[in-house]
């Protein structure tokens, strides 16, 4: 049964429009959507729990007939009344558990899907909470706050108070990065699991279930009618955890999972061979995209053409190989020499923000450094990955404002943060915490450092900004400095050349091999090798 309904939805998935037809958990408030109803989320996987016992088919017995029905037990939490628990017949099953979050930094100012067109927004009632919440959900198009701290505080939810006591401390929802919104769900797989890891980026499409009975299992444990036995096993803390009410964290049933090599709703899914067509078409039109998109920056960067290079060549690059420990293909960039007056780094960050589908603006002052959590840490209490701002998905922008570094003391969560920091430039990879040990996850995120002078953190190219401006015109340019429309026609052809340069494979003639190894060796004969980086000027 489950590998037939799995194929029909693979051919039926096929076609756009019937993407297009199901409603997607990322833009459709939860109480708009059916329970037990088809639905999507794209998402990225934060953590996976342990494997889980169910009952795969099960058998009930009507009271008044005696008569027995066998039942599949697959895409559901809750079994039907009557179940005959010494029924020879009952077959037990595995499944694994992910827990995902929505994909941390998206820029949800692009426009991502076209509205679902089974989604009618028909009002129901709705507490003051939910309506209050719901207004306080607007669109964030720059930084959010100076100081993140721990970023806890800003990633909590509580349950309608009916629901729960006063005492109960709110639900941590784990989200990677501080200011986060989105739902958080469970996401229940059943085969080929093992093709997954953490934090890949998925558009899963599965059955929702936000069953009552969920939130009722924390209480009510011996509770018969659900299918998870093994859940007595588990500490208060774990089962909290692994167990959220459902209104807060739903579960979806996954049929099908697709994995996204890019989340950017302008180009579709998959990667350029698999849409030829709408590839060919955008490649004609890359030259003069590229040369309007290096006026725009040149303009940005205050005239400097040069430095405006290098910004492209930095939000294309990603990495397409390793060999060793070496990433091959990443491209951290130091632009020195940024105004520190005008608010000028967080400007460039809204900028960029709007021209890429993720990002994440992280201000290192000495406050952030000392008290955010950049590295995920492993809870064994409540047998969970506990998120940090570095666990991010493919091609993240991560932009660090050092501008705003101050005098004073790191403390150890500085020095480690710093030393996070230096390990994903380097070498992109983050040690996620065990405790007992550190756990490398490979990662591919470009990282862009402002800075006054040289970066304290290592960098492949250093670009000293260098406005072409007359002195009084620097204050003025950087006070015209303004956020375009999200909507124009000229960032969507940007934010589409960005995005597709990243995807496309690009070979280098042998000509051209030829004259970069004599350029490459008279520089050496120059005492070029000396620095550990490039520092360019123009």
């Amino acid at each position: 049964m489950g590998a037939k309904a799995v194929g029909f939805f693979k051919e039926q998935l096929k076609e756009k429009d019937v993407q297009t037809s199901i409603p997607s958990l990322n833009d459709v408030p939860l109480h708009y959507l059916k329970p037990n109803s088809l639905v999507k989320f794209r998402c990225l996987i934060q953590d996976m729990f342990d494997p889980e016992f169910y009952m795969g088919v099960y058998e009930t017995s009507d009271p008044s007939t005696n008569a027995k029905v066998l039942k599949c037990g697959k895409y559901r939490d809750v079994a039907d009344s009557g179940i005959d628990f010494h029924s020879e017949n009952t077959v037990t099953a595995e499944r694994q558990t992910f827990y995902c979050v929505p994909v941390p930094g998206e820029n949800h100012g692009q426009a991502r899907v076209v509205p679902s067109t089974s989604y009618a927004p028909t009002r129901h009632k709705r507490s003051y909470e939910e309506d209050e919440g719901d207004a306080m959900d607007t669109q964030q198009t720059g930084p959010q706050t100076e100081h993140y701290g721990n970023g806890d505080c800003k990633r909590q939810e509580t349950e309608a108070p009916s629901n729960q006591s006063s005492t109960t401390a709110p639900l941590d929802l784990n989200f990677p990065l501080p200011g986060e919104k989105g739902p958080s769900c469970l996401v229940k797989v059943y085969e080929d699991w093992d093709k997954f890891k953490v934090n890949d980026i998925l558009e899963v499409y599965g059955i929702l279930s936000v069953s009552p009975a969920l939130s009722a299992l924390a209480d009510e444990k011996e509770s018969s009618a659900l299918f998870d036995p093994s859940d007595s096993m588990e500490t208060a803390e774990e089962q909290r955890v692994h167990c959220p009410p459902a209104s807060l964290v739903p579960r979806l049933h996954m049929l099908h999972a697709r994995p996204l090599c890019h989340n950017n709703p302008l180009l579709p899914p998959g990667m350029p061979e698999d849409n030829s067509a709408f590839f060919s078409s955008s490649l004609a039109e890359f030259p003069s995209v590229r040369e309007e998109l290096l006026s725009y920056f040149t303009h940005v960067l205050l005239g400097d053409t040069l430095a405006a290079e290098y910004l492209i060549l930095h939000l294309i690059s990603t990495v397409y190989s390793r060999r060793d420990v070496l990433p091959l293909g990443k491209f951290t960039l130091n632009l020195s020499g940024c105004p520190s007056a005008s608010s000028y780094t967080e400007r460039l960050y809204q900028i960029i923000q709007q021209l890429v589908p993720s990002s994440f603006y992280l201000p290192m002052s000495l406050q952030n450094m000392n008290q955010m959590r950049l590295v995920p840490k492993k809870d064994y209490t409540a047998n969970r990955l506990v998120s940090g701002a570095l666990q991010l998905s493919k091609n993240t922008e991560l932009f660090l404002d050092e501008t705003r570094l101050e005098q004073g003391q790191l403390d150890t969560t500085g020095v480690r943060n710093v030393t996070a920091l230096g390990n994903l430039i380097s070498w992109q990879k983050v040690d996620y915490d065990f405790n007992y040990h550190q756990m490398e996850f490979p990662c591919n995120i470009n990282v862009l450092i402002s800075s006054e002078g040289r970066s304290l953190l290592p960098s492949d190219c250093q670009v000293p900004l260098q406005p072409r401006l007359a002195p009084g015109q620097t204050e003025e340019s950087l006070n015209d400095l303004h956020i375009p429309p999200t909507s124009s026609t000229q960032i969507n052809r940007f934010r589409t050349y960005l995005s597709l340069a990243q995807l496309l494979d690009y070979n280098i003639s042998e000509e051209m091999t030829k004259v970069t190894s004599q350029i490459y060796g008279l520089k050496l004969q120059i005492g070029f090798n000396q620095c550990s980086s490039v520092t360019i000027s123009g």
